[in-house]
């Protein structure tokens, strides 16, 4: 029998983890001494957990009876050893595949004494295995491979975590994700639903005419985005580069050039904090479309949701904390202005300059900066403090003020505000639409009031991009932009508290 797993994998030597592993090399030498290979890779599986569990199912056609007195053809099997129990002469494991689990046996009078014994004295939890049997029942009806021989494919020098408990410790998920993986599958059904989401949006986006492309992650001058970017140096060039923020002024030169409908489905790097709604590097949707407002684009991600929605998780509502989001029911509209007033308790005559806003505001616990910001960014701030956290059900915020919106066209009439939305959902923000600037003259101005901020120690101002300039001055057609967040979509979808919880590797300090 194998050597029992602890309750953990240490994160560093110990005499007690010296001993396993110097327990799983012994083993592994005497395999090979025993004419078996170290590390082969010869061996290929001819069914998966899932497709002999689902041919096999019917325990009344395939009962022990009929299984035995009508052997199944040969079948070879590869996976992880997840459980060992043995009974004398007889030895259950179960193997772990990417599809599932499944039982086998180890029999001294099914596999004979010589496999039986290499198993018994080889294996342990956690090693990789290439087995060869027909299937069976066991007297409980577990279906079962009866192994005749096999193969130790990859030896597991280090021993998994308890299969009771996992990893328990959350910061040794995110660290040794590899282990969370083999030993939950909830978290691998996590990563397996955030796949499935972008690929319903490929082809929600490529059925409507959009043409997937690529732009720079290094960049010259990070723009299109109020972030801090992360810096490097190109050896060669020797050339000061940014990673990307967001890939949105490359896109709009591609709608300049005669794309008409794009789309990117981009890593971004922002040398910001990090929070269960933040990662430094993060997954970004973007698509542009000419000839589009943003009404069109708030429609058209209603559509995408509910297409994705149901594509992942088969309804149209799903929980999420203590919340059923319910993504059938037409979203809800309203603008920032509606949203302070309803949701927050303004007046009009508090919202009417930023020194009445900024006190209204103070006494409704906002932490304002001094000195003052501009009216607009006071005035986000206030439904950033107050109302976001409120919105619970898919919520669009529309018009937004000029001063925190630098590449949106203005609402005719109302000089000051954009017309720019974001979608809402269980609190936070998903999702940003926006009528596309095209104006080079209003846009050559906001670039300069962007300068400015940034001459006053704003390390967010978005840099004057001259080259973006140009192609505006090229010719770009009206257009509708979106920008929406994959992580937060797949915490969303997955139920999970922290953006970390569906990112494979999240970034994590090292440790000493």
């Amino acid at each position: 029998m194998s050597t029992p797993v602890p309750p953990a994998a240490p994160a560093h030597d110990t005499p007690d983890h010296n001993a396993l592993r110097a327990q799983r090399e012994h083993k592994l030498a005497e395999y090979v001494r025993r004419g078996g290979v170290a590390y082969p890779n010869d061996f290929s599986p001819t069914a998966t957990t899932a497709q002999l569990a689902e041919t096999y199912a019917d325990p009344n056609v395939h009962s022990q009876q009929a299984l035995h007195d009508s052997p199944t053809p040969v079948f070879k099997l590869a996976g992880r050893v997840m459980l060992l129990r043995a009974f004398g002469k007889l030895i259950f494991a179960r193997v772990q595949d990417g599809h599932g689990q499944l039982q086998i046996s180890i029999s001294v009078d099914g596999s004979g004494a010589e496999v039986f014994g290499l198993f018994n004295d080889c294996i342990d939890m956690g090693d990789i295995v290439g087995v060869e049997g027909v299937m069976s029942r066991t007297n409980k009806g577990e279906l079962t491979l009866a192994v005749q021989k096999f193969t130790l494919l990859t030896k597991g020098l280090q021993p998994l975590p308890d299969k009771y408990h996992g990893l328990a410790d959350v910061e040794a998920r995110y660290r040794q994700r590899y282990l969370d993986l083999i030993t939950s599958p909830e978290t691998r059904q996590v990563f397996v639903a955030r796949s499935r989401a972008i690929s319903a949006i490929r082809h929600f986006l490529d059925e409507r005419g959009f043409l997937e492309v690529e732009t720079p992650v290094l960049q010259i001058q990070a723009g299109g985005a109020s972030a801090r970017p992360f810096k490097t140096h190109h050896n060669a060039l020797d050339l000061e580069l940014n990673m990307r923020i967001a890939p949105e002024l490359f896109l709009k030169r591609l709608l300049v050039g005669g794309f008409e409908r794009v789309y990117e489905l981009s890593r971004n790097f922002r040398n910001e904090g990090i929070s269960v709604k933040h990662n430094p590097e993060f997954t970004m949707l973007e698509f542009y479309s000419a000839y589009g407002t943003r009404e069109d684009a708030m429609q058209l991600m209603e559509e995408m949701l509910r297409h994705t929605v149901q594509q992942v998780c088969g309804s149209h509502a799903i929980p999420h904390g203590e919340d059923l989001i319910d993504f059938g029911p037409a979203f809800t509209k309203m603008t920032m202005r509606e949203a302070l007033l309803n949701l927050a308790g303004f007046t009009d005559a508090e919202l009417e300059h930023v020194d009445g806003l900024a006190a209204a505001a103070k006494a409704k616990g906002v932490d304002v900066p001094q000195p003052l910001p501009s009216y607009g960014e006071v005035f986000q701030l206030c439904f950033e403090s107050l109302v976001e956290k409120q919105l619970i059900q898919p919520t669009y915020i529309m018009d937004y003020p000029i001063e925190t919106s630098p590449l949106v066209r203005q609402i005719p009439g109302r000089p000051g505000w954009t017309q720019r939305a974001e979608l809402y959902i269980a609190g936070r923000e998903h999702g940003e639409f926006y009528s596309e600037l095209n104006d080079p003259q209003d846009q050559r101005s906001r670039f300069e009031r962007q300068a400015e901020q940034a001459k006053k120690g704003n390390a967010e101002a978005m840099p004057f991009d001259h080259d973006f300039l140009n192609a505006l001055e090229v010719g770009m057609p009206p257009a509708l932009g979106v920008g929406l967040g994959i992580d937060r979509l797949a915490m969303l979808l997955t139920n999970q508290p922290s953006i970390r919880d569906v990112l494979l590797f999240p970034l994590m300090k090292p440790k000493e």
